[in-house]
């Protein structure tokens, strides 16, 4: 986990690790696996969906995901597979944490969990879709915020 220093805030990295635990074992099997996860400016996000989704504006939480072929490197056997990257704009979690009505380490536990569900083949483009992830995202925040909004 990388946060970058202007971005620290909530930003507790121990507490970060058991929300991606948890979303991670309720959905997927017990293999060891990795993922890199960022927490930074609105700026350093808008930069990376211009670069990678072609998008030139601001998101609140951007998801990467590892495919076996996505750049060519194999990874030794041993090595646990790595289910992507997650990038989480820190001034957008305050914002939106203030504009709901909840903290922002809830709100921080909340983009997290909604970028690891894409990482695990959730989407949100359609509003079956974005129903179904959004219900399984926030019965796992609530494991962590049980009377949050």
């Amino acid at each position: 986990m990388q946060t970058d220093p202007e971005c620290e805030g909530d930003a507790n990295h121990q507490h970060l690790n058991e929300v991606v635990l948890s979303a991670v074992s309720q959905e997927a099997s017990d293999e060891t696996w990795t993922l890199g996860l960022l927490i930074t400016n609105d700026e350093n996000i808008r930069r990376l969906n211009a670069q990678y989704r072609g998008e030139d504006s601001f998101t609140d939480v951007l998801a990467f995901a590892s495919g076996e072929d996505s750049d060519g490197f194999v990874s030794p056997p041993c090595t646990p597979p790595h289910l992507g990257d997650i990038a989480i704009s820190y001034p957008r979690a305050v914002a939106q944490a203030a504009q709901f009505g909840h903290s922002t380490a809830e709100e921080l536990d909340r983009l997290v969990v909604h970028g690891v569900l894409h990482l695990l083949g959730y989407d949100d483009q359609t509003r079956v879709q974005r129903k179904a992830m959004w219900a399984r995202q926030e019965a796992i925040v609530r494991a962590f915020h049980p009377h949050g909004a």
